[in-house]
């Protein structure tokens, strides 16, 4: 009996070994990096598609003012940082409700000049992602 319950204790082991070990390799990767006080001011651009076509905005974040440049127009929005890595973007001349609305913008990886990032108007519930660029 006494090597009947050995043999079970080992077994049951063994198994959950397996189970414990890639938890464990996964669980202790390094997280994404995320300087985000390296992209709080400067110079980006930013792409993505539009109507299936590219297009990309450049822009100039600076303090608590960011300037947009698209399509040879020029905007701008007040910048309020949540935190180190989310802000909220209110544009200062909307031309219409849609750009009434807020924006979060949530950083979520970055590089040496470049940052990942999650955005959405306020209230609204889908999300987008992107990349910016730094260009200085």
């Amino acid at each position: 009996m006494h090597s009947v319950l050995y043999i079970y204790f080992a077994s049951m082991l063994q198994k959950l070994l397996f189970l414990i070990v890639p938890f464990l390799i996964i669980s202790c990767q390094q997280p994404p990096e995320r300087n985000c006080t390296d992209f709080k001011n400067g110079e980006f651009s930013f792409t993505t598609e539009i109507n299936g076509e590219q297009k990309t905005t450049t822009f100039t974040r600076n303090g608590d003012l960011e300037v947009d440049f698209f399509e040879g127009k020029q905007d701008s929005s007040s910048v309020r940082w949540i935190n180190d890595c989310e802000y909220v973007l209110k544009n200062l001349n909307p031309k219409n409700k849609a750009e009434e609305k807020s924006i979060h913008i949530k950083i979520l990886t970055t590089s040496d000049s470049s940052y990942t990032f999650e955005y959405n108007a306020i209230g609204e519930k889908r999300k987008f992602r992107g990349t910016a660029i730094k260009t200085h």
